[in-house]
């Protein structure tokens, strides 16, 4: 389970802009591990942690951790798409970050802030998204249904500033020990050619 902060959300955190940069919202349990392991991506340029599908007034952890909101627990994704596509972002979101077949949870995480779900800024990324799941559905990919929920991004708001890269910050944390560094793993042993050659600062 994620650690208790009564600390008031960072909402002064962005992320970098311009005509080589793109967003990407993907949601897949806790944001610790989901973070974790794009922040490992060539061509990604940021990766930050908040909430997404709820409201302003309700952003901030103690609420959605609790399940009093509609928020899920996000990582908005700043990327240049020279270097990286939104569809392999995809690609690593289904095979590394999460489990797309469980249903508002992953693993021990119960309740609706654990959803799957692809938050899409435009109709490419909502057309990339249907796309991917109806090759891995066809496929047999999974052996169970796929349940991610593909909507239309409502806005960001970033968790409070201690979450932003707290998996590489706390390495013996249990719940990174035991949860998200195994992705981070999976990801360096099966998608070796797209990991960047320097940290994320």
């Amino acid at each position: 389970m994620h650690d208790r902060d009564t600390r008031t959300p960072d909402k002064s955190a962005h992320l970098p802009t311009g005509p080589d940069t793109e967003i990407a919202i993907l949601a897949g349990g806790c944001f610790w591990c989901v973070e974790a392991v794009f922040r490992e991506l060539h061509g990604v340029l940021q990766a930050e942690s908040g909430y997404c599908g709820g409201t302003r007034e309700t952003a901030d952890y103690q609420q959605v951790c609790a399940g009093y909101t509609d928020h899920a627990e996000a990582v908005r994704i700043s990327y240049d798409p020279r270097q990286i596509r939104y569809e392999d972002l995809l690609t690593v979101f289904f095979s590394i970050a999460h489990d797309p077949t469980q249903k508002d949870r992953q693993g021990n995480d119960r309740g609706r802030q654990y959803r799957s779900v692809i938050f899409y800024g435009d109709e490419r990324q909502h057309a990339a998204a249907a796309a991917t799941i109806s090759q891995l559905t066809r496929e047999r990919v999974f052996k169970d249904p796929i349940v991610t929920e593909v909507v239309a991004a409502s806005p960001f708001y970033p968790a409070e500033a201690y979450h932003n890269n707290y998996a590489a910050c706390h390495p013996d944390q249990p719940y990174v020990a035991h949860v998200a560094a195994p992705k981070v793993t999976k990801l360096r042993q099966y998608f070796a050619h797209m990991l960047r050659r320097a940290p994320l600062s």
